[in-house]
Parts: C-alpha cells; structure tokens; sequence
C-alpha cells in the first residue's frame, strides 16, 4: 500500500504504528502534510528568533503566531487546508523578515520521518507533541491576558533544537525533562488564569438532563469563549449547555450567576456525532476536539480559535478580542430544544482550593485507614474497545479508595454510583486536563502534611489514560516532579521507539495496562 503520508501523534493511530492513508481522527493526506509544512515552518521562525539572540521583543511578537500555529497541529482541531497554509505563508513571511532573507535548516523537509535515526526521530516527536500541549494551555492563558516571556522563550528554544543534526541523544532527554518542567509553568499560569478570572473551582452538583428552552452547546476548553456566550445569551430565551471537557466550567463561582447556564449535555469528545445531532440545537467548538461532522449538523456547527472544518461558519475575534455569537444564538432560537438522553446530576469541583479546604477531613481519613489509596485516573477519552478497561477498573477498585481525576477520562466512570468515604466522594474530579496540575499539587501538599521525602512515597498509584498531546505535556509534567511508575494506556504511544520505551521504563518505571484483574494484583488492590 503506497504511504500518502504519516501521523502517529495520538493514541488511536492506525495499528499503533501510524496513519499512512487518511488519518484515524479524519485527517486527510493533504492536510496531514500542510500541517507538516506548518510545523516545520514554526520551528525555523523559531530558530531565526534564537539566532537572533532570543530578543525579549521578537519573542513576543512571534509567540502568538507559533502557539496557534501548533494549536492547529493538534489532533481533531484543524482540518481546514486553506487556513493552514495562510498560517504556512504568514509563518514564512515573518521568518524571511527577521533572518534578512537567509534559508534556515536547509536540509529539514517536513514530516516525522524525515529524521532516519529511529530514537533521534522518537525523542524529538515526544518534545514536539509535548511543546504542542504546552502551547495549548499557553493560549487558553493567553486569551484571559496571562503571558509568560521565560515559558515562550523555552518554547521557541525547543523548537529551534529540534532542527539542530549536531545533538546527541542525551542533549534530547534532557530536553524533554526540560519541556515537562515549563509544562508544569504552563499550567500553573492557566491555573492562575482561571481562578482569578472566575474565582476557585468549588465543590458542584451539575444537572444532565434537560429543559424545554432552545439552546446552544459549547464544547472545547476556552472559558473565554464561553463567558462571552453566556453574556450575549441573557433574556435571549435561549440556554447554554456544556459538552465534554467543558464540563468543569459549572464549578468556577463566575459563571454560577447566568440563569440560562443550563447543565452539561452528553460525554466525551468521541460520542459527539450522536450526541450533536440530538441536541437539535447549534454547536460551538472553542478547541479540539471535533470528529469531521455529519450532515446532519454540519450546518449547525461553529468554530472558533484554532478549529477550523471546511463548510462549518467560524467566529473570530475582533482586534480587541470580542467574539459576536449573535448568528449562532439567532439559529438557537429556530431550534427545538435538545433531546434529552439521560436524567441526573453528577459533582465535581474538586481543584486544589477545594481539596485543600477539606485537608483535615482527607488526611483524617488516611490516618484512620477510612482512606487506603487514592487512584489517579486523569486524562483523556476515545472510542477504542479497549478503554472500556478504565470504567470496570474504577467499579472493582477497593471501597477504600479515592480516584483523582481531571480531563475527559472521567466520562468512563463519573456517572457511576461508587458513593463515599465519610462524605467524601470516591471521585474528586479537578477539572480539564490542564486541571492535572491540581492533581500534583494535591499529591504534593499530601506529601507534605505526611512528612515524606518522597512523592513516591505516598499512598497514590498513576493509571492514566491518554490520547493527544496534551496528555503528553501532563505525563511530562508529572515526570520532572519526579512521580515514578506511571502506567499508561490504553496503549503505549507509537512514536516511542523501543529503545527510547525501554529508557522511560528504567528511568521512571512506566508501564502499560494489561487486564482489570491482573493490574488490581499489581497495585496491590486486590484485597
């Protein structure tokens, strides 16, 4: 079978081992290389910035560019050829601009497998999906007027290194670690973002059926977006509903005061085409991830930021970052309400501030034994068989055990009845998965009321589930804080190299998954 091209950046790349005809996600050949072109693009704008000596101005000016530019790069955002290569052209512009005209890396042609060196390649793809996570959270931060110079500098430095034939395998790894710990800066600064825009995630209950108004679903990650929506709505006739991961936007105070914030409609990002379809109403997009859309809806679908899909209308922001939704909530008033799919409520809220708050009755809970393990099950959703695993996993845990929890990983288990433990419920969901930097600074406070000198050293075993890159930069993350024995699944990703699979399994312990049963006897929870 002839190869039109190559992608294995996300989990359910064809045979974990890579899409070579269209991409699992919906990805066609054609874009799959305009989105190599870009990302080779982005690198060399980066190196002329380095070569230029890294210049505070020149790095603020081009940081925007090279966020959204790997923004649109990740899985099930972009899939729009003409705005991919405008970014293509502009990237290039800009580029010839601060390098006087001079060709940069010469020799780099795009594409993974341009770099022949099996672990060389590996290295520098896990750098270039985590930088592609950081850059997410750089943007989200960014439209709440958060930024970070020192983050967009590492950020532009990587990307530069990553054109550099004369580094060593070594030079990457600690490259990579590198990238982790400004992965930990990013999400720290989004954090940040998030709770002083709109106050610290608080313990809430979030309504999942529905009412009889005409109504708009906003999916994605960006509160911005969201915020706006909700604004423009009020004595519209018209609500506001959540999907996916935006889900955690119930649990921030700001957006409690919005009467039409109606509840959370559906699951995870792969069921959209079902659940789209039977809300009746318009869908916005705000950040991946989009499945190709059906006619059924597709006149009914908006984006916005860095999602694009060919035939769906897109809202872009004006010079002062306002968003006009007056056409999507025009169509909601058109619209029956949504079909109801299921009835209920389910709670959340649990971030730092809020865990931090119940610190006391958590630790008492430990001590007591009330409390045996806490379980981390954060990040990400798919539509694999496989991942059936992590809801039968979370229902044969021990009644004794709490799962830490944020990102789309959770609609496998967040509706499931575990109960508590002395009124603390057996899911603490963070938020997003940008939320999984609550999940470290829980375990870390946790290691420090227990008097630890080890992270490690803690009642808390790492079985997380990932897809795209921003799981990528969370397990990075979590690496340079040191936690070790992350098992990860539902399959290892395909662009780790044996040799560079067997390094992070010896350096960090990090493992697959295997059976529900067999993994409860190797963590010790088949008691």
């Amino acid at each position: 079978m002839e190869q039109e091209m190559f992608c294995y950046q996300c989990q359910e790349t064809a045979g974990c081992k890579g899409c070579t005809k269209v991409g699992v996600c919906g990805k066609q050949a054609d874009t799959a290389l305009d989105q190599d072109k870009l990302i080779l693009a982005t690198k060399r704008l980066s190196l002329a910035i380095v070569e230029n000596g890294n210049k505070e101005e020149d790095v603020k000016v081009v940081s925007t560019l090279v966020i959204d530019n790997l923004f649109k790069t990740i899985t099930n955002a972009n899939f729009d050829n003409a705005v991919i290569e405008t970014a293509i052209a502009e990237t290039e512009t800009l580029t010839s601009k601060l390098s006087g005209g001079k060709t940069l890396a010469p020799e780099a042609v795009p594409g993974v497998l341009s770099t022949s060196d099996e672990n060389i390649r590996s290295i520098r793809e896990l750098i270039t999906y985590g930088l592609k996570g950081l850059a997410a959270y750089l943007k989200h931060a960014a439209v709440l007027g958060y930024s970070d110079n020192k983050i967009n500098t590492f950020m532009l430095t990587a990307l530069a290194k990553l054109l550099d034939d004369n580094l060593s395998l070594d030079d990457y790894v600690a490259l990579t670690m590198e990238t982790g710990t400004f992965g930990v800066q990013a999400m720290a600064l989004l954090d940040k973002a998030n709770t002083e825009t709109y106050g610290n995630p608080e313990i809430t209950s979030v309504n999942i059926g529905v009412r009889k108004n005409p109504a708009i679903l906003v999916s994605g990650h960006d509160l911005k977006d969201l915020e706006m929506l909700l604004e423009q709505t009020q004595g519209t006739g018209v609500d506001v509903y959540t999907h996916g991961e935006m889900l955690p936007a119930h649990y921030y105070p700001a957006f409690k005061k919005y009467e039409n914030f109606a509840g959370n409609y559906g699951n995870a990002w792969w069921l959209q085409k079902k659940e789209f379809a039977s809300f009746n109403g318009p869908v916005l997009l705000t950040t991946n991830c989009l499945v190709p859309p059906s006619d059924e809806y597709k006149d009914r679908l908006f984006t916005t930021n860095d999602v694009d899909f060919p035939g769906c209308a897109h809202i872009a922001a004006d010079e002062n970052g306002k968003k006009d939704f007056s056409q999507i909530i025009e169509l909601a008033k058109k619209c029956q309400a949504p079909s109801e799919i299921e009835t209920g409520s389910i709670t959340g809220g649990f971030a730092h501030n809020q865990v931090f708050a119940l610190a006391d009755k958590v630790v008492d809970a430990v001590k007591t034994g009330a409390i045996k393990r806490f379980i981390v099950m954060a990040g990400c959703d798919g539509r694999a068989n496989s991942r059936n695993y992590y809801k039968d996993f979370a229902q044969a845990l021990p009644k004794d055990t709490v799962i830490l929890t944020a990102g789309c990983a959770k609609y496998k288990y967040n509706k499931l009845n575990l109960g508590d433990i002395g009124g603390i419920p057996r899911v603490l969901d963070a938020g997003q998965c940008n939320d999984s930097y609550s999940l470290a600074l829980i375990a870390l406070k946790l290691k420090e009321v227990f008097e630890l000198d080890d992270i490690n050293k803690l009642p808390i075993v790492y079985n997380i589930a990932w897809y795209e890159q921003k799981a990528v930069i969370v397990l990075l993350a979590l690496l340079s804080l040191g936690v070790k024995n992350i098992h990860l699944g539902p399959t290892l990703p395909a662009f780790l190299s044996p040799a560079i699979a067997d390094f992070l399994v010896k350096t960090f312990g990090i493992g697959g998954i295997t059976t529900v049963e067999d993994d409860l006897k190797l963590f010790a929870l088949n008691y």
